[in-house]
């Protein structure tokens, strides 16, 4: 006879037998079913209304609650991080100032006699006050770059880099020297200046606004050559935060050029000295396209005569050479648009010493 938990015709053939059912270790306790979305009706209910053997029941509040709040989270979270990957940390809402023109003044520095010269560019600087100079890009220098307010270190240094490849571009580059060439620094001027740095060029004006010696340090090639290409320079970058949406680079350089006449190999070497003071704003598109604008230039150059126009080119005095007597062009003080005529006397303690 069977056990009294067995069914009366015995236990079914292939089942498990006296083994234990693998189910009878499972306790459905009173919160588990209560929890059970699924719920069977009772025999009056289903009697009553038709309905069928269950009925769903619906989730606890709370946890509907918590899933929204859940939800919501999640989406803010994700709105932030989509936020904050957009807007860089330091951007500010104000917009940029709009681009200004370059104002350029040019002052020629006439010498007090003859010019002089030597045989060899070596010995002129080794006599002069260049003889400590730095030679082409080292003469260069950045400062340190630490943030600003609004302004990381990354952004101050692109903003530095790039003003020190413009001076560089255009006062040290032989092709952009000799008059050759204005595609160096023309790719770094902001493209709303180009028109203004395209028309300095194809217009020249002694308006303080389209001198081409405003933007580069430029030589007349028919007259002037470069007797040696390393180029002496000292100076110093500097900068600020013009405003919470605009960076300003300072630069002031001195160059000092070793220069014979066009044409020749033996006539004597002189020194020709520019000073060059620029002003640079960068904003956060010009940071992002590594370009200038190019707002203050101040340049003074000798020897040069006064009486010689420096605004296409720089024409300096070579070696044995004498300013010519005459006055700068006139100054027309009824025309806003006539600027000053400047012109300034060479120390005779900046030529070098014979």
């Amino acid at each position: 006879m069977g056990g009294p938990g067995d069914p009366p015709e015995g236990t079914p053939e292939g089942g498990p037998g006296g083994a234990e059912d693998e189910y009878r270790s499972v306790v459905f306790d009173e919160s588990f079913v209560r929890a059970a979305r699924l719920q069977e009706y009772s025999a009056e209910e289903r009697m009553a209304d038709h309905a069928p053997a269950v009925r769903r029941r619906p989730l606890h509040r709370g946890l509907v609650r918590q899933a929204m709040i859940l939800v919501l989270l999640i989406a803010v979270a994700f709105g932030t991080a989509v936020y904050m990957g957009v807007r860089h940390p330091y951007d500010s809402a104000e917009a940029p100032r709009p681009v200004e023109p370059l104002r350029m003044t040019v002052i020629p520095l006439a010498p007090q006699g003859k010019v002089p010269g030597g045989t060899d560019a070596e010995t002129l600087y080794a006599h002069s006050p260049a003889a400590r100079f730095d030679i082409g890009a080292e003469g260069v220098p950045l400062p340190a770059a630490r943030g600003t307010a609004h302004f990381s270190d990354s952004q101050v240094m692109t903003a530095l880099t790039t003003a020190k490849d413009y001076i560089v571009r255009s006062a040290l580059y032989p092709e952009v020297l000799t008059g050759h060439e204005t595609a160096p620094a023309r790719a770094l001027v902001d493209s709303d200046q180009l028109a203004q740095f395209d028309q300095s060029f194809d217009r020249p004006a002694a308006d303080g606004r389209h001198a081409p010696t405003g933007w580069v340090v430029r030589l007349d090639p028919a007259r002037d050559r470069l007797a040696d290409d390393r180029i002496r320079v000292q100076g110093e970058l500097r900068f600020t935060e013009a405003d919470p949406a605009t960076l300003e680079v300072s630069a002031d350089h001195t160059f000092v050029y070793a220069l014979r006449p066009t044409g020749t190999a033996s006539a004597p070497v002189s020194l020709f000295t520019v000073r060059r003071a620029l002003t640079f704003r960068f904003t956060r598109d010009d940071l992002r396209t590594r370009q200038v604008q190019l707002t203050t230039a101040y340049v003074e150059a000798g020897p040069l005569s006064c009486a010689e126009d420096s605004t296409s080119y720089l024409r300096p005095l070579l070696a044995g050479q004498a300013p010519h007597p005459g006055a700068p062009a006139g100054t027309d003080p009824y025309r806003t648009d006539s600027p000053a005529s400047l012109c300034g006397t060479l120390a005779t303690g900046a030529q070098p010493r014979a």
